[in-house]
């Protein structure tokens, strides 16, 4: 499990527009935030990125630099950016299954075609969104195990804004007996 106020795991890979990304050389202005989707195969996935890339604006307004991530291939991933219309949007691709794992991820298996007939990987990770600060520490994060009741991107933006205003540290990193 990660904890708030430390530091995340370390994420490098291929972006489809952006060459090379590092997270610790990101150096956003106050979060980097970092999303992990499910792959071409989720229609639930294009419909979330399509928002996430409408709201780019607002994210960069705030001094937030954005990643969406999966274990795509290229070629899919470029697929996805295609069918989402991203042209603001940073898309990684080939996260590998032990990275995920260790950003806490959920690792589903494959159960074939989906309902818009694109074959599932083999393996591959469940989503999440997670908000780290310039020094490489979780601010905020969601995992799921499940594609849907993703957090919600407008009110996440409405939320950076409480926490940046207000100075708002990051909470549950309490971590002793219970």
């Amino acid at each position: 499990m990660l904890i708030p106020r430390h530091s995340v795991p370390a994420l490098q890979l291929d972006t489809l527009a952006d060459g090379h990304f590092d997270l610790s050389a990101d150096h956003p202005e106050n979060f980097s935030l970092v999303v992990f989707y499910r792959g071409l195969h989720c229609p639930i996935c294009a419909k979330y990125l399509t928002e996430l890339e409408r709201l780019m604006p607002d994210f960069t307004q705030r001094g937030v630099k954005v990643i969406a991530v999966s274990s795509d291939t290229q070629t899919r991933a470029q697929a996805m950016a295609d069918k989402v219309k991203a042209t603001r949007l940073r898309i990684g691709y080939g996260l590998t299954l032990a990275s995920a794992r260790a950003w806490g991820l959920y690792i589903s298996s494959s159960r074939g075609k989906t309902s818009i007939g694109i074959e599932e990987p083999a393996l591959f990770s469940e989503p999440g969104v997670f908000l780290v600060r310039p020094d490489g520490t979780l601010y905020y994060g969601a995992v799921q195990t499940m594609p849907f009741a993703r957090p919600v991107f407008a009110e996440l933006i409405g939320s950076i804004d409480f926490a940046l205003n207000n100075a708002y540290p990051a909470r549950g990193e309490y971590t002793g007996a219970v």
